[in-house]
Parts: structure tokens; sequence; C-alpha cells
């Protein structure tokens, strides 16, 4: 089973290049990077593989889905993106908001995630409590990655890894503080962190400390602590895989 891409129109491309653009401008501006990166990230991860609901088809500006309690803040984005939006009227919102979540990474240094433009809008929003719980352990990440997405171990480690952008805000999580000292660059920090232990001030949420105590995921975190390249690599990689989750299937 692999990929079966549309063909988008030529002004269907000139227009996903020039929104790019636009959408470094904003993000570099706004310094919203960690934000942009968890709207595309909360909509794709919303797919369910029995059911094949869900996923990256731009129902997060829904009123109904941004009310998930795990989507809190999230409206901030929806309305940072919407005059940028609106000059690109061609651009499917599933399309725009992955846009963002790939521009947001490459602003802050991280690695060039490939980005196949085609995705259409669908109009009903997942059900709430599919999205990961930061409260819970391993069984949990392989749940909601592995047996409701279909992502691998390898998948859950490196998108892990994206916590170095942004922190967490207590009105919207539960949690407050960062991941890493320089939450606005992408690099492997977040791995480094983690296998060093709690500092004063940086956040390791349940969900970050089961990396170490799980004996797959743990090697993971200690291969992209020491190799910043293979933790990109596989990031591009599973970033991909999420902003395409539904997406393309043949």
């Amino acid at each position: 089973m692999g990929k079966s891409y549309p063909t988008p129109s030529e002004e269907y491309l000139k227009a996903v290049d020039k929104a790019k653009r636009k959408l470094r401008g904003l993000i570099a501006d706004k310094s919203c990077a960690p934000l942009m990166l968890r709207l595309a990230w909360h909509s794709a991860g919303t797919f369910d593989m029995a059911t094949k609901t869900g996923g990256p088809f731009g129902t997060i500006r829904d009123p109904a889905e941004l009310a998930h309690v795990a989507n809190t803040g999230l409206d901030i984005a929806v309305r940072l993106l919407a005059p940028i939006k609106e000059q690109f009227p061609i651009l499917s919102y599933a399309d725009f908001y992955q846009l963002a979540g790939v521009a947001a990474v490459e602003v802050t240094g991280g690695p060039d995630v490939p980005f196949h433009p085609g995705r259409e809008d669908k109009p009903t929003p997942p059900p709430e409590g599919r999205l990961p719980d930061a409260t819970q352990g391993s069984d949990h990440l392989r749940h909601v990655f592995g047996a409701q997405m279909g992502l691998s171990d390898q998948d859950i480690v490196a998108l892990s890894g994206g916590h170095t952008l942004g922190r967490a805000h207590k009105e919207r999580s539960g949690f407050e503080g960062p991941w890493t000292v320089n939450p606005n660059i992408f690099d492997n920090s977040y791995f480094k962190e983690l296998l060093t232990g709690e500092k004063e001030g940086l956040l390791q949420l349940p969900s970050d400390k089961a990396l170490l105590n799980d004996p797959v995921f743990r090697p993971l975190v200690e291969k992209y602590a020491a190799d910043e390249d293979a933790f990109f690599a596989d990031y591009a990689e599973a970033h991909l895989k999420l902003s395409e989750l539904g997406y393309a299937d043949c």
C-alpha cells in the first residue's frame, strides 16, 4: 500500500508556494511556530483507521472541534491564520493548516518536511477524545498513535521531539513551562534534556517520562539525543505520515 496523490493545477501549486512564504513571515513575526505546529498536529491526530474519520481535513476550524478540551487555545491560531487564508481562497483549509505546520518547523531551523497538496475539506468534525493524553504512559501512546492512527514506535518518539518547540500553558493543558531552554528553536535538545533528568523550570510530562521507561522507546531517545541528523530525518518522515493520515491512500 502506498500513496496516490492528486495532481493540483498550476494555479493551485503557485498559491501553495505564495501562501507558504506568507506563513513563514507570519510565524517569524509573531513567534508562533509552536502554536501552528500544535494546530497541524491536533488537526491530523484525530484520524481513526477503523472508521476512516477525522484527520487533516480542515475541520479543526469548526467551533465544535475547537471546543474540545485538547484544543484549548487553538482558536488563536485559527484567527491568526485567517487573514492569510483569505488571500488564497483556492486553497483548502486542510492543505493550509498542514502547510502552516510544515512552515513552523522550517522557520525554527528544523528539517524540510515534504508537502503534497490536494487534501479536500471535510464537513464533519471528529468526536472528542482521540488526541493523546499527556498524563498517560507507553500503552496509551501506542493505542493512540499506533492502533488508532497507524504510526510506528519510531514515529511516536520522533514526533515527541517536536516538543522542542514551545511550552505548556496551565490554562490549556494543566501543565506549565517549556520542555527546553530555547523553545523557539527546533533541534534535538528535547531528547538531551529528557536524558539529563528534571531541571528547575523545564517540563517533563508523564508521557515524556514514559519514553525513558519503555525498552523500545528509550534507545530511540538516546539515538536522537546523540545524533540530530538522525532525529531530523526520522522526524520529517513521521511528520509527513501524520500530516497525510487518511489522505491519498491507494
